[in-house]
């Protein structure tokens, strides 16, 4: 007994409304969903490019110095540190020679300063004092204690103190022998745009 075969009919697809009404919601919510990805995406992309202050974390920061009275400590942010500025008086000034022979490195002769800063003073004026705040053993932040004795002992004449381990470094940044800190404070690049203004993080050979 043979078998007929049922003969194939073509459907005519591109001739169904209904499926062709299908096929078009179908391209149109895949349209949206690329759209609303691409719309998404946008804000995340910004997100990611470097904001204005990353731009300038390496650059140079200005300082006003008018408004720093004697004896007082302003400090401003240069890459992502803080910077201290000190306005020495000739009070101050005059007790940097009093303790040569504690001091670790008196002289600067680690290259942790530029050449203009190693100096007694370690500054371009000795009235100002400009030095990264971050102690040298582990990056901590020290005090400013100006004042003599007090609670840092009868031989304290002033200077930064980092209460995590104990560094103790003079008015011109120069760390005691003795303690865990293994050397002077860092001085950055720095230059007088005038008699009142600072700019850190470049010197007059930028």
């Amino acid at each position: 007994m043979s078998l007929k075969t049922r003969p194939t009919v073509p459907i005519a697809h591109d001739n169904n409304p209904e499926l062709r009404r299908r096929r078009a919601l179908v391209a149109a919510v895949s349209a949206g969903f690329g759209l609303g990805a691409i719309a998404t995406s946008v804000p995340f992309m910004a997100s990611l490019a470097p904001s204005a202050r990353a731009r300038a974390a390496g650059g140079p920061v200005e300082a006003d110095l008018s408004d720093l009275a004697p004896g007082g400590l302003k400090t401003i942010e240069w890459q992502q540190k803080p910077v201290w500025i000190v306005r020495r008086t000739p009070e101050m000034l005059s007790r940097l020679q009093q303790h040569r022979g504690e001091l670790r490195d008196p002289d600067s002769e680690v290259a942790q300063q530029p050449a203009y800063s190693r100096n007694d003073a370690r500054s371009i004026k000795p009235e100002y004092f400009v030095a990264v705040g971050l102690c040298t053993h582990l990056q901590c932040i020290p005090g400013f204690h100006p004042e003599i004795g007090g609670t840092l002992g009868m031989n304290w004449e002033g200077g930064f103190y980092c209460p995590c381990h104990g560094s103790r470094f003079d008015l011109a940044g120069r760390v005691f022998k003795g303690v865990p800190a293994p050397t002077n404070l860092v001085i950055p690049l720095h230059r007088y745009v005038s008699d009142t203004t600072l700019m850190v993080g470049e010197d007059a050979g930028a």
